[in-house]
């Protein structure tokens, strides 16, 4: 059964509103801001990860390449990893996980750091605002004064 046209604009019109209620808010704002920054943010440590620290650990390990250690699933052997990947073979790539596995150990050391960094800061800023001692009792001498 269709509706009446009428019904259809009066409850676009409020879902609309109630929409653009819920995404002026500014949670959804700063959350949105938060999802961009953390995209961008994957992207740099990807690239610190791959082409800063895996070719110096690779150096030390003689030379592996941690991108070309897999295990094809078929038993043949392959002289690449692109090689197994032409063949359509079934590969288990655990290099890719160990870069991606010190991809996540970077970028949640990286959050820890922030999340302390800004606990120090709510910390200070609540000890400067509690009063002292002193002061209360002061604050109580001066109210009983007024009275």
């Amino acid at each position: 059964m269709i509706q009446e046209p009428k019904k259809v604009v009066e409850s676009s019109t409020r879902f609309f509103g109630e929409f653009k209620e819920f995404i002026s808010r500014g949670n959804v704002v700063d959350l949105a801001i938060g999802v961009i920054m953390g995209a961008a943010f994957g992207k740099i440590v990807t690239a610190l990860v791959s082409d800063i620290m895996m070719p110096p650990i690779g150096l030390v390990l003689k030379g592996i390449d941690f991108k070309d250690l897999y295990l094809p699933l078929n038993g043949k052997h392959y002289a690449t990893f692109a090689d197994a990947q032409k063949d359509g073979a079934a590969i288990l790539a655990y290099g890719s996980f160990i870069n991606t596995v010190i991809e996540f150990v970077i970028i949640s050391a990286c959050v820890f750091a922030l999340v302390k960094a800004i606990n120090t800061l709510k910390r200070s800023e609540a000890a400067e605002v509690t009063p002292t001692k002193t002061e209360e009792l002061l604050t109580e001498i001066r109210d009983s004064l007024k009275k």
